[in-house]
């Protein structure tokens, strides 16, 4: 099959490594793709990705049998049935499908529908009713955005007051409506699943770190590491979630007429009463990518064009019973303003430590240099038999990389390893 990988992450370099080794593998291209994804892919260039029908006209000039879709944001925008209208196989959901991610209130309004267990909310489309439910509610209390905010729509408000400035924020932002969440207690955790209409599989469990620096503390960043699997999601719970959380939810978008295909990760918090939906993404994390990729044993591609033509249920997936870790490695200011093009060094003695990985998240070459391009720039993973040999094996190699205006977090796999 000749393949077209959409996307310039780590998460899509992750992909990219795993689908380069699938023995159906024909022609590969990547856009735009990274100077890591580079090594595998052939990259196109001058393509906005907003740009659906060049890509259609390119995927037709080039014999494409399947795209791969990486990010949220063609995915909501409907790139997927502009494919399929052309007659493309794509791997991904439908711009209807894709409101799992793209509309977090319509989400809630299908879990309320449908009994499926998420927080408590309220949404409002003026700031003085979101100010008196806060007020009658208290603190803490979770204000979102809604649309897409790559990681960063969410206040978890300790305060009346912090509350109300974070609703302000979001209607000074140009936000039409806010979403209120009752906070819920307990550990978060990711679940994937590969859906296809009501055939759902699970896909592995990961947990990240969203804040910036040790302790969970600072800003809330899209992701500083991850990994895989989540010890905290027992297979009992695991079997829960998917019973009453995904499995209802594949249902319920059948019935809409709108069947969700691709892959579908529930962010799930795991509260006294069982595990709780916080929302649904829908594409594969960032960086939990990067821990499930080395994991899986199976064939992506075949994988992902089973999905992409509605055979889910034909195939199989296995995974290791290894542990993987991921490092981000992020510009320092991140996710603030950051250092750019500055220069890396040392990623050939990082790669050398085993079991270790190293996928670009935000790079590019000049020369024979290789400089930052972005926030959250190189991802650091490592895969052994147990997550406590894995994160040492991560951290070595991490500390072998000459980035002076880097930073990353020390205790990445806190949760699990205490």
């Amino acid at each position: 099959m000749n393949v077209l990988l959409l996307g310039s992450g780590g998460r899509e370099h992750a992909l990219a490594w795993k689908l380069a080794q699938s023995a159906g593998m024909g022609r590969f291209y990547a856009l735009p793709g990274n100077p890591g994804i580079g090594d595998l892919a052939e990259l196109v260039e001058g393509i906005p990705l907003s740009a659906h029908d060049t890509l259609v006209r390119w995927c037709k000039a080039n014999a494409i049998d399947l795209v791969v879709v990486g990010p949220e944001a063609p995915l909501v925008a409907g790139l997927v049935d502009r494919l399929s209208e052309a007659g493309i196989a794509a791997f991904g959901p439908t711009a209807a499908a894709a409101r799992l991610e793209g509309s977090k209130l319509f989400t809630k309004e299908l879990c309320r529908a449908n009994g499926i267990p998420t927080a408590a909310f309220g949404r409002f489309t003026k700031a003085e009713d979101a100010w008196a439910y806060v007020t009658a509610e208290g603190a803490p209390i979770v204000i979102k955005a809604d649309g897409l905010m790559a990681g960063k729509g969410v206040v978890v408000a300790l305060s009346v007051e912090e509350a109300i400035e974070a609703i302000d924020q979001v209607f000074a932002g140009g936000g039409q409506e806010v979403l209120i969440e009752a906070f819920m207690e307990g550990e978060e955790a990711s679940l994937f699943c590969l859906v296809d209409g009501e055939t759902v599989v699970p896909f592995g469990s990961a947990q990240d770190h969203k804040r910036a620096f040790d302790g969970d503390l600072g800003p809330n960043t899209g992701g500083m590491g991850a990994y895989s699997p989540a010890p905290i999601l027992t297979p009992e719970l695991e079997q829960r979630a998917i019973a009453e959380i995904v499995v209802p939810t594949a249902k319920a978008m059948v019935a809409a007429g709108t069947p969700y295909r691709g892959i579908l990760y529930a962010g799930l918090m795991l509260t006294a009463d069982g595990p709780k939906l916080v929302e649904y993404n829908c594409r594969f994390g960032d960086p939990e990518c990067q821990v499930l990729m080395p994991r899986f044993t199976g064939d992506l591609l075949e994988t992902l064009a089973a999905v992409a033509h509605g055979r889910l249920k034909d195939i199989s997936v296995t995974w290791s019973d290894s542990a993987a870790i991921t490092i981000a490695y992020a510009s320092r200011g991140y996710p603030g303003a950051h250092l750019k093009s500055t220069e890396i060094r040392g990623l050939e003695a990082a790669a050398a430590v085993d079991g270790v990985l190293i996928f670009h998240a935000g790079t590019k070459r000049l020369g024979a240099q290789l400089l930052s391009n972005g926030g959250r720039v190189l991802n650091v993973t490592a895969v052994a038999p147990t997550l406590k040999e894995a994160r040492d094996q991560a951290y070595e190699a991490a500390g072998l990389i000459d980035w002076p205006d880097g930073f990353y977090r020390n205790d990445i796999g806190w949760r699990a390893l205490g």
